[in-house]
């Protein structure tokens, strides 16, 4: 009897990726699916924590356990955050459209699935990636340099386009048919569509930018603004990747930065970082809680604290009290006059 080929397919939680492992599952090959985790996916905590999110009428999940559970495979979540910030911080490829490093990040995760292999004793590697689809990482001409920079080389098969591309190890050898493999190209989603309805796919996601924060023009620009009050050090840990997904950021100052919750699920998150950061809180009134980040003066806690009234229900009030927590727990409360929406300027806004 021939031996049973195995392949790990990479994956996003998307339609794409859920379609090339199910092409290839179909072909009697073992598959296993793996999700890289960089900090940086839209489906993290951020659905848990604000109430919009849960009353809507789709439950929020992590796309990728649940496209493993669709396909009855095992998925290998695998923590990548310290490695994958030499990526984000000196792409060699450099970033798209806002500081998403794809090609790089591609080239990365192929490269981290062929160490995976490797050590696991399975034979290929399976993306979702479709010729066209995406204008840095999933080009004609990027395609062959994501499999040579990531070292996969012909171990890395994309079965919704293999068609178009050269033939890899698992064609030429015979694990897989090329002839059930698939040519799709370009931007339109009716193709996948198509096969998802074939394979008795109803239900799927379709995250624009992989499921990636930093393909957000809000979130990158939040992104670039930390690295900028750092006098562009651009080292990060997870937290402050965590709070750029949270609240209403506002820089009224070169030297602070506010962070509002615009909800109570998101001051309950923020409250979890009251040892790190000063807090700002309405206590004549119901309001937001506030992080401050930063070195602000005592003129500047006074600009602070007229914000922060102003998001409270004593925007309109001639005066709100509004208390200061220092990161040692002591507090000190302060009268303020709202700060008028006017009086706010849109540059203030990260």
């Amino acid at each position: 009897m021939s031996q049973q080929r195995k392949a790990v397919a990479l994956i996003s939680g998307g339609l794409d990726s859920m379609l090339a492992a199910k092409t290839i599952q179909e072909q009697g090959v073992h598959v296993e699916g793996i999700n890289f985790f960089t900090g940086f996916c839209v489906e993290g905590h951020t659905h848990a924590i604000r109430a919009r999110d849960k009353a809507k009428p789709k439950p929020k999940r992590n796309n990728s356990l649940w496209v493993a559970e669709q396909l009855g495979i095992k998925l290998h979540i695998i923590d990548v955050i310290e490695e994958y910030k030499d990526v984000l911080i000196n792409p060699k490829h450099g970033y798209g459209a806002n500081m998403n490093p794809c090609l790089d990040c591609k080239i990365f995760m192929v490269n981290k699935a062929k160490q995976w292999i490797a050590e696991n004793g399975f034979d290929f590697i399976i993306t979702g990636e479709v010729i066209g689809q995406r204008p840095m990482s999933q080009r004609k001409d990027t395609m062959p340099v994501v499999a040579r920079e990531s070292g996969a080389d012909d171990l890395l098969l994309r079965p919704l386009c293999a068609k178009n591309l050269p033939t890899t190890l698992p064609e030429r050898e015979g694990w897989v048919d090329r002839e059930k493999l698939y040519g799709f190209s370009g931007r339109s989603r009716k193709p996948q569509m198509a096969l998802a309805e074939q394979y008795g796919f109803s239900e799927y996601s379709q995250p624009a930018g992989g499921c990636c924060f930093l393909t957000d023009a809000n979130y990158s620009a939040k992104l670039v603004d930390l690295w900028k009050a750092r006098d562009d050090n651009r080292a990060y840990d997870l937290d402050d990747i965590m709070l750029l997904k949270v609240g209403r950021h506002i820089r009224p100052r070169p030297n602070f930065k506010m962070i509002v919750a615009r909800e109570e699920g998101e001051g309950r998150f923020l409250q979890g970082y009251k040892k790190e950061f000063m807090m700002m809180g309405c206590t004549s009134h119901n309001g937001p809680l506030v992080l401050i980040d930063g070195s602000p003066s005592d003129e500047d806690l006074q600009l602070a604290a007229a914000i922060t009234a102003r998001y409270g229900q004593g925007r309109d009030a001639d005066q709100v009290d509004v208390s200061i927590t220092g990161k040692d727990g002591s507090t000190k409360t302060i009268q303020v006059k709202p700060l008028p929406a006017d009086q706010i300027p849109e540059a203030w806004f990260i």
